[in-house]
């Protein structure tokens, strides 16, 4: 698969802690990859910079083969545009229904009404939601919330989808519906997926590639089924959740 994103020795600090050390690291296209790690490891400064969020102290991201970091007010801005985000926690406005919500991103683009009465439907029968465009997101559970945050992401058509912990939260049911809400994006859309988890489960299911990070790089890599059974000490403690890694103090 061509290559959609690559990442050269991304480096962050926020002041003394160093998160990001000369990452490297590549996402092709058409892709899920899941960026696995413990908690203060990068993965979610990972996404803030694909999206420039943050700037990091040094290195470069390249998207579609242009160059993001550094770009351009312009040339930001359309490459931003290629990004979907499903956030940790849904972020739905909650003074607005539904539909609103849905829209959202439609007419910051600013795509004819007309347009949007048809896209906001069908958008929610997507990810399996009819008939809620008239109801608050507090009137819908945690899950069915994901769901129109994905319905709202997918609505302007990305061609790369961000997930920042997409399971978080929701039970084991739910997040099985996620997942299988994740595959159909990228197999519908043909989208370019990068999912930041601590679901090991969710990981080996929906996973082409899985990234493990540590000490601010990628640590290993490859098919989820390699690297969650891998013997590697430091994988095996944080994929069977015990604390600490091997030769770490406390």
């Amino acid at each position: 698969m061509p290559e959609k994103i690559r990442i050269e020795n991304l480096k962050k600090s926020f002041g003394p802690k160093v998160v990001l050390d000369g990452l490297n690291m590549d996402v092709r296209e058409g892709e899920i990859l899941c960026v696995l790690g413990k908690s203060g490891t990068g993965k979610s400064v990972i996404l803030k910079h694909l999206v420039g969020f943050l700037e990091p102290d040094e290195g470069k991201i390249f998207v579609d083969g242009a160059e993001f970091t550094g770009a351009p007010g312009p040339v930001k801005e359309e490459l931003r545009a290629k990004y979907g985000i499903l956030f940790q926690g849904a972020a739905l406005f909650d003074s607005m229904d539904i539909y609103d919500n849905v829209a959202f991103g439609l007419r910051r683009i600013k795509t004819p009404e007309d347009q949007i009465e048809r896209l906001v439907p069908e958008m929610l029968a997507h990810v399996g939601l009819r008939g809620v465009e008239g109801r608050r997101p507090s009137e819908l559970s945690g899950g069915m919330q994901k769901r129109v945050g994905l319905a709202r992401a997918i609505a302007v058509h990305p061609e790369i989808m961000l997930y920042d912990e997409p399971t978080t939260g929701v039970d084991p049911i739910t997040g099985g519906a996620v997942d299988r809400l994740i595959v159909k994006m990228r197999d519908t859309f043909s989208i370019t997926s990068i999912v930041v988890t601590h679901d090991m489960k969710s990981a080996a299911r929906i996973a082409d590639r899985v990234v493990v990070l540590f000490d601010g790089k990628v640590y290993l890599q490859g098919p989820p089924g390699e690297v969650l059974e891998s013997n590697d000490p430091r994988v095996r403690q944080f994929v069977e959740g015990r604390s600490g890694w091997p030769g770490e103090t406390a």
